[in-house]
């Protein structure tokens, strides 16, 4: 079994998708525009913040800057989750799994620290990690596999002693070259064959990743 594994934070461990949706969908509507749940799922599910708000403002014509975009999301996704964001069916059980049986648990982010921990202190999670790594902690984001390099060294375990839970094609990617096992959880987008390939297994939900440790 596996000595440590790694979780990422949105559309993984959180329900946060939804709301990524929902502030880009905002965000035209002032501008008078319509943006569909189909085309964020085809176009900008799994990306970056910054990459989504630049593809907007070219695609879309917005009469904004980059900054004054990212800042006008920022804003309504505080407003979010200060409303509360689930968490992913099993990713309560999971962490208990994992705390039963001495596995350590590790958060690698894109996210900022105090975003991280203000949705985990939600749920009353925010302890169930011996470390964490956040965005700005490293210079290369995904598909770059520093982030994961990072908590695999913090975890203090080899490579193969390590298991990376992602959603996204870039995450997949990141862990993959990074020489970490990766399990894909798909959220709205399942990505696509060739990063599933190098994946290790493709689950429904968080719900299934305990026989998949328990079997291998």
């Amino acid at each position: 079994m596996k000595k440590a594994v790694i979780f990422d934070l949105d559309e993984l461990l959180i329900d946060s998708e939804i709301i990524s949706y929902k502030m880009y969908a905002d965000l035209l509507q002032k501008h008078n525009l319509r943006f569909t749940l189909d085309t964020y799922v085809r176009h900008y599910s799994g990306k970056n913040g910054v990459t989504n708000m630049q593809n907007l403002i070219f695609t879309y014509h917005l009469p904004i800057s980059l900054e004054q975009g990212l800042a006008y999301v920022d804003a309504l996704e505080k407003g979010y989750f200060a409303e509360g964001v689930p968490l992913k069916p099993g990713a309560r059980e999971l962490l208990h799994f994992l705390k039963r049986r001495d596995i350590k648990i590790l958060l690698a982010s894109s996210s900022t620290r105090e975003r991280a921990l203000s949705v985990l202190a939600q749920h009353g999670i925010e302890n169930c990690f011996d470390a964490m790594v956040f965005g700005p902690e490293i210079a290369h984001g995904k598909p770059a596999p520093d982030i994961f390099i990072k908590a695999r060294e913090k975890s203090g375990e080899a490579s193969a002693d390590c298991l990376v839970l992602e959603d996204s094609e870039a995450g997949i990617r990141a862990a993959y070259a990074a020489g970490i096992d990766v399990i894909c959880v798909p959220d709205m987008k399942r990505p696509d064959g060739a990063f599933l390939s190098v994946a290790a297994a493709v689950l429904p939900s968080l719900l299934d990743v305990p026989l998949w440790l328990e079997t291998h």
